[in-house]
């Protein structure tokens, strides 16, 4: 990539919503290109920072592959978007006018449009019908984390996921960790034995505050919220579930996925409590319990001026694994050291290699149960703290508890839910 793209594309965009923007594998030419009947055509729907790397990742993953459709609810979102991948890619971002759709209706009309590939990059509360859409129109897919926000968005999300097998369609989530070759590597060592039976987990993502963005005085309220979407559990699912998944997700890999047989918790709003933060927690600290008797523990928190911590280990009794996301570190002590001195790839970028390498092959992936089994997690956790209740994973899964509407669009009248307080708040 020449390095003024580079810096345009850093500069224009959220780095940190990008993710991988600093490691992108751009390796086809910005010459002329013409449509083939080869040509693999791609719809991004939800045209912010992880809608933008997610696409730019797409059309760096394959070099017959052109962006032709876009959907958002904000136009000032999707031209950014839109003059960012151009930026990069030249005549292979061949979206017209006509093909940018903004307002809720959006998602539709790319549905029924003539790409082969979806990308779905919206707030989460969507997921759901998002992935019913794409399976029933033949679409791959690309999917962001989290799948859903409540448990009957998960079940959606598992009918879904089983039809896309059915139909031989690749879908590949967005827990960008299960596509980091250390991690991989790490991880399999774990599950072939390096350090014996596992017998805890301990994870963590604690982070700062996040970003709160400026809104038009005449946008609808729901357009309004949308604009700072993570802050409201029914459009974002709380920050256990949007952002600490990473971490839950690399947990429950850990001990192969395993459903735990309960969780407690807690949680609560300690530090971040003005208006302008919806109703969410800004802390939370889960124990997930396991019928072999394990137990592993989360902790997370966005919260300013605190330490910050974001990993994971995994206790056995014949050694230890320690992942450290922040340094960098991959470590195995136990009966033989051991520590990653392989390639750090790019993982953002190897979600949509890997996508695209199976629609070309014939071979679809898809990623559904277990990434449909780790957004259940998030949202057992969310429960229990919110109610400070010990809950079954089956009460869990089979919970009827919808945190928003079916329909969310300008239409949509809608109170906020108060802010939930452990012990009064009912587990449904």
């Amino acid at each position: 990539m020449k390095d003024k793209s580079r810096r345009t594309f850093i500069k224009t965009t959220s780095a940190a919503a990008l993710g991988g923007t600093m490691a992108l594998n751009i390796g086809f030419p910005r010459s002329s290109f013409a449509i083939n009947s080869d040509t693999l055509k791609v719809g991004l729907i939800g045209c912010g920072g992880r809608g933008t790397g997610a696409a730019n990742q797409a059309l760096s993953a394959d070099p017959n592959v052109i962006l032709t459709h876009m959907a958002d609810i904000f136009e000032d979102r999707m031209e950014l978007s839109i003059n960012s991948l151009k930026e990069l890619h030249g005549e292979r971002v061949n979206v017209d006018k006509s093909n940018k759709f903004v307002g809720f209706d959006g998602m539709k009309k790319v549905m029924d449009s003539d790409v082969d590939v979806v990308i779905l990059t919206t707030p989460p509360c969507y997921r759901p019908q998002q992935l019913e859409m794409a399976v029933a129109a033949g679409k791959h897919i690309f999917c962001e984390k989290p799948m859903a926000i409540d448990a009957p968005g998960i079940k959606r999300v598992l009918a879904a996921a089983k039809i896309a097998k059915e139909k031989k369609l690749s879908l590949v989530s967005g827990f960008c960790w299960r596509y980091h070759f250390p991690k991989r590597e790490t991880f399999q060592k774990v599950l072939d034995g390096a350090i014996g039976n596992v017998t805890s987990v301990y994870s963590t993502y604690n982070t700062g505050g996040l970003w709160l963005r400026d809104v038009e005085p005449d946008w609808s309220p729901l357009k309004k919220k949308m604009r700072n979407w993570l802050y409201y559990n029914y459009l974002s699912g709380d920050h256990i579930v949007e952002q600490a998944i990473h971490s839950i997700d690399m947990g429950s890999w850990a001990i192969g996925d395993a459903k735990p047989i309960s969780a407690t918790g807690t949680g609560g709003r300690q530090s971040r409590i003005g208006d302008e933060y919806g109703n969410i927690f800004d802390h939370f600290g889960i124990v997930y319990e396991y019928d072999n008797g394990v137990k592993s523990f989360h902790f997370s928190r966005q919260q300013k001026d605190c330490s910050n911590s974001y990993g994971v280990e995994v206790m056995g009794d014949k050694g230890q694994a320690i992942i450290d996301c922040i340094r960098g570190k991959h470590t195995i002590t136990g009966a033989e050291n051991w520590r990653y001195k392989g390639e750090s790839n790019d993982m953002y970028q190897q979600e949509h290699n890997e996508l695209f390498a199976s629609i070309r092959n014939g071979k679809p992936m898809n990623d559904g149960e277990w990434m449909a089994q780790s957004t259940m997690l998030g949202i057992m956790g969310r429960m229990v703290a919110y109610t400070g209740q010990t809950i079954t994973y089956e009460q869990a899964l089979n919970s009827t508890e919808k945190l928003g509407p079916d329909t969310l669009d300008d239409s949509t009248e809608f109170a906020d839910p108060p802010v939930a307080q452990p012990g009064i708040t009912k587990f449904i």
